[in-house]
C-alpha cells in the first residue's frame, strides 16, 4: 500500500494497536481450549456491551448485512406483517431483506435528515397486527439517530418484536437493550465495536429466541439458520468445542480484546466521549458555514456527521484534496443526493488529534476549491468542544 491515510469514514475505522496486535498471532484451532475460552468470553462481553444479560449472543463470520439477514430469516415467516421505520438507505435495505423471507412489509419513511415522529409510529402500530418492528438506530447514509428507547417502549406496548440495526451505533451510542425492550440488536465488527471487517454480531432477547423456537416453518436460509448456530453459541458459552462453520478465530480474538477495552473505558464514559466528538465536529462544520444533512439537533448521530457541500462545489475535487492531506472521507450514499453531501466517521478510538487533522483537511479542501472562509475557524471549535 502507498502512504497511510487516516480513515475518517463510517467504517472501517481506525483500530487500536492492541486489537491489531492481538490478531497477529499464529492461528489457533477453533477447538483449542484457550480459543474456546476467548469465544465464551466474547459472547459474554457482547451482551455486556448491548446491556442485555439475559440475551443470546451470536458471533458469526460475515458482515452487518448478514446480521440483519439472520434476524429476518429466523423471525419472519411467510405472510408476517412487518413495519420498517426508515431514516435512510439502510432502513430501505432492511425492508428488502425482510421481503425476501415473505414478510408483508409496510414502510414509514422519514424526510431526508429527519426521523419518523414517534406518534406516527404508534398510529401505524395501532392500525395493524404487526409481528415485527424494525428500525435503524443510526443510518449511515444520513447520520440520523433514531429514538431507540421510545421505539422499544412501543414494541412492548403493542407486543411487537423489535429489531434494532445497530451497525453504526453499538459501542458508540447508548443502547440498553434489555431495559428498553429491544428484542434483537444487530451490528458488525468494523465500526464502533473496533475490530476489522468480518464479523456479524447479534444479541437476541429470550422473547426473540422463543419466537424462533415456535416457528411453524423451517428457516429458508441454511447459513443464517439459528437451528445450526444456536447450539454452537451455547456450546462455546459452556466452554465446549462445537462445529457448524469454522469461526474466524483471529477476528474473534481481536473482538475479545476490543470489547474488553470498551468495557474498561466504561460505557457511560465512552458514550459521553462520542457525544463530545460529535458535537465538536458539528460545531466545526457549522463554523465553516456548511449545513448538515441531519436537520434536528436532537436526532443527530454522534458516530458520524453528514455535511452538505457549498453550492457549486465539485465533490470529487473536494475529496481528492482531503485525501491529499492524509484524510479519507466518504461521499454521499443516498442516490438522489450523492454529490450534495459527504460523510465523516468519528467513532471508536477517535481522539482530538484525529478530529483536528480531519477538520484541517476539510478547511484546506474548501479553500482550494474556491470556498471563502477564515482558516482555523473550524479547528478552533474542535479545541473548544473536545
Amino acid at each position: 500500500m502507498n502512504s497511510r491515510k487516516l480513515l475518517m469514514i463510517p467504517g472501517p475505522i481506525e483500530f487500536k494497536n492492541e486489537v491489531l496486535q492481538s490478531m497477529a498471532i499464529p492461528t489457533p484451532s477453533h477447538i483449542d481450549p484457550d480459543f474456546i475460552a476467548v469465544f465464551a468470553n466474547s459472547l459474554k462481553l457482547l451482551k455486556d456491551i448491548c446491556q442485555c444479560p439475559s440475551g443470546q449472543g451470536f458471533i458469526v463470520a460475515g458482515t452487518g448485512t448478514l446480521a440483519m439477514d439472520m434476524a429476518a430469516a429466523n423471525l419472519v415467516e411467510v405472510g408476517d406483517k412487518v413495519l420498517v421505520v426508515s431514516t435512510g438507505y439502510f432502513g430501505l435495505r432492511y425492508a428488502e431483506i425482510l421481503k425476501r423471507y415473505g414478510a408483508d412489509v409496510d414502510i414509514l419513511e422519514s424526510e431526508v435528515g429527519h426521523i419518523v415522529p414517534i406518534d406516527d409510529v404508534e398510529k401505524q402500530l395501532k392500525s395493524n397486527n404487526y409481528k415485527i418492528l424494525a428500525f435503524t438506530h443510526v443510518d449511515t447514509s444520513t447520520a440520523v439517530l433514531n429514538d431507540a428507547r421510545s421505539i422499544g417502549a412501543l414494541g412492548k406496548k403493542y407486543k411487537v418484536l423489535t429489531i434494532l440495526d445497530g451497525v453504526c451505533s453499538v459501542a458508540g451510542e447508548e443502547i440498553k437493550q434489555e431495559e428498553w425492550g429491544i428484542d434483537v440488536v444487530v451490528t458488525a465488527s468494523q465500526k464502533a465495536v473496533g475490530v476489522p471487517p468480518g464479523l456479524a454480531l447479534l444479541v437476541a432477547s429470550p422473547n426473540a429466541i422463543k419466537t424462533f423456537e415456535n416457528r411453524k416453518s423451517p428457516v429458508s436460509n441454511y447459513y443464517s439458520d439459528w437451528t445450526n448456530w444456536l447450539p454452537i453459541m451455547q456450546a462455546y458459552e459452556n466452554r465446549q468445542a462445537s462445529y457448524f462453520g469454522t469461526p474466524p478465530v483471529n477476528l474473534i480474538i481481536a473482538l475479545e480484546k476490543s470489547l474488553d477495552l470498551i468495557l474498561k473505558e466504561g460505557l457511560e464514559h465512552r458514550f459521553d466521549r462520542h457525544k463530545r466528538a460529535g458535537k465538536a465536529m458539528r460545531e466545526a462544520i457549522k463554523a465553516l458555514g456548511l449545513e448538515l444533512l441531519t436537520k434536528n439537533a436532537e436526532t443527530v448521530a454522534n458516530t458520524l456527521t453528514a455535511p452538505l457541500y457549498p453550492k457549486n462545489m465539485d465533490a470529487k475535487a473536494f475529496l481528492q484534496v482531503v485525501g491529499d492531506n492524509g484524510i479519507v472521507l466518504a461521499g454521499g450514499l443516498l442516490p438522489e443526493l450523492k454529490d450534495n453531501y459527504f460523510r465523516i466517521g468519528h467513532m471508536g478510538s477517535i481522539n482530538k488529534t484525529d478530529l483536528l487533522a480531519t477538520v484541517g483537511a476539510i478547511e484546506t479542501a474548501l479553500k482550494r476549491n474556491g470556498y471563502q472562509h477564515e482558516l482555523g475557524i473550524g479547528t478552533a471549535q474542535v479545541i473548544k468542544h473536545f
